[in-house]
């Protein structure tokens, strides 16, 4: 016999949602292989374009700054045009820069281009996001956002995969134009199938044109003095410490600015809220995590074990696969149990899974690489999205979800582009005056060590985190079910 209380409490999901799940998810693909893609592309693009590691690493920098930069604004532009509208022009604007990117004819025309393609795709996430969140209501945030977690499935896979084929059959030029069917069928679904904007341009508030300058301006000044380590002569060199201390003060001022202003382009007053707070520094370390490791392990296959394009990202495979696998359940428990606990189990496990890939040597089985992968996997789909979906749940209004996503979504961006051009740096600064291949494979287990402490830095405050939305969820709880919950408990054995 079926329990009413259990069905109350995890409501069906409509097919409207699903159409809407499907639409998000594909402009997702889109999105994210954009990011991987380009991963085992890296070390041509070097042979090619005739630029150093550490510079052609801003082709992956620069795009997530693109998306870093547009992703504060996507609240505004929403309610300025509508989420539907705005979707669609993203997506039409991603394909036209993916078409630059394409015939891009030098290193920096490249970065120029793929900046203006990070920032297309940019708005295509907190956009989807919003538009899903809103149609599933947040009873049914776990099971409808791990479809957002599709792409952090099949991007690990198809696009190192994609872009190693088509490396080594034809160009790098062509690791762009296969980003353009895909953009195609997101805007072909999206005008079949998104619903209708319900907006009123009127009620838009007034766009923060301070606070936009101040922090795109701020947060590439960082990134371009931490990359800059290595070529500068140090980290306390000027060429270092002028760009990031001046980076630093215009957040300082950005963060003032919006504590003072009553429509800020980003609500730093959520920071109050501890359990955002929480997700916050939690959710800048995964990103960090996630797509700073990214880009190691395709140079360590191609650069110390001889693999080409292809087959560096054919054993990229068992990291998506181990997303795959936990990427549903992680999903359906954190609608059981809460997003925050099932984060910290899997963000547990990617920084456990990450320790083994400090030990790599020039002959390490490629068994053993691919059974650890699967594992980091695993841990990657159980840990990114529900962190996401307990953030949602710990708001105390829902209404704050239109501010929570971009900034969440900036945070992932920003700790990213600082995890790329920090273990850039410390990967190119060991690999320098490598002698032989034992030597490399030394520089890549050092890097992989910092990446084991960024992510570490995640699980701290998930583990906060997750405290925090139990009481939200114990406070929200009907009454009637608490009593039953109660009632069920077994009676307590006298002594």
């Amino acid at each position: 016999m079926s329990n009413p209380s259990s069905t109350s409490a995890r409501p069906p999901i409509e097919r409207h949602v699903w159409l809407v799940a499907a639409v998000v998810g594909m402009g997702s693909v889109m999105s994210i292989l954009a990011v991987t893609i380009v991963n085992v592309a890296l070390e041509s693009l070097t042979t090619e374009l005739q630029s150093p590691l550490d510079e052609i690493q801003w082709v992956a920098t620069g795009y997530l700054l693109g998306m870093g930069a547009v992703i504060p604004v996507s609240a505004w532009i929403s309610s300025r045009f509508g989420a539907r509208r705005a979707y669609l022009a993203s997506i039409a604007l991603f394909v036209g820069a993916s078409l630059l990117c394409a015939v891009a004819w030098s290193a920096p025309s490249l970065i120029a281009f793929r900046v203006v393609q990070g920032a297309a795709g940019g708005l295509t996430l907190p956009l989807g996001q919003m538009m899903l969140a809103h149609a599933a209501g947040p009873q049914r945030l776990g099971r409808v956002m791990s479809v957002i977690g599709v792409p952090m499935i099949i991007g690990p896979m198809l696009g190192p995969i994609v872009g190693g084929l088509l490396i080594d059959q034809l160009s790098w030029h062509w690791i762009f134009v296969i980003n353009i069917p895909f953009g195609i069928a997101s805007l072909v679904m999206g005008l079949k199938l998104l619903p209708r904007d319900d907006h009123d341009a009127a009620d838009a508030e007034r766009l923060d044109v301070v606070g936009l300058l101040l922090l795109c301006a701020g947060v590439p000044l960082v990134i371009y003095g931490l990359s800059r380590t290595s070529s500068a002569g140090g980290f306390l060199s000027p060429g270092v410490l002028v760009p990031t201390i001046a980076g630093l003060a215009l957040i300082a001022l950005f963060v003032r600015h919006a504590l003072r202003r009553d429509e800020p382009l980003l609500d730093v007053r959520l920071m109050r809220q501890r359990g955002f707070a929480a997700a916050s520094v939690a959710t800048f370390a995964s990103g960090a995590a996630l797509y700073g490791a990214m880009l190691l392990l395709p140079l360590y296959f191609q650069g110390v074990r001889g693999e080409d394009a292809l087959h560096a990202g054919l054993l990229l495979v068992p990291q998506g696969l181990g997303s795959a696998v936990s990427m549903g359940i992680a999903g359906r428990l954190a609608d059981r149990v809460g997003g925050g606990r099932v984060a910290v189990v899997g963000l547990t496990a990617m920084t456990i899974a990450t320790i083994p890939l400090a030990f790599l040597t020039a002959e390490t089985s490629y068994w053993l690489i691919s059974a650890v992968l699967f594992v980091r996997g695993m841990g990657l789909g159980g840990g990114v999205m529900p962190l996401m979906a307990a953030s949602f749940a710990t708001l105390r209004d829902p209404s704050d979800i239109a501010h929570a996503t971009p900034q969440l979504n900036v945070l992932q961006r920003i700790g990213g582009s600082v995890g790329t051009a920090i273990l850039t740096v410390v990967l190119t600064s060991r690999l320098t005056g490598a002698a032989d291949l034992d030597a490399a494979a030394a520089a890549f287990d050092h890097t992989y060590w910092w990446a084991v402490g960024v992510s570490a830095l995640a699980v701290l405050p998930a583990l906060y985190l997750a405290r925090v939305e139990q009481r939200t969820r114990a406070a929200r709880r009907p009454p009637r079910l608490v009593e039953e919950a109660q009632a069920e408990e077994p009676p307590a054995v006298a002594a």
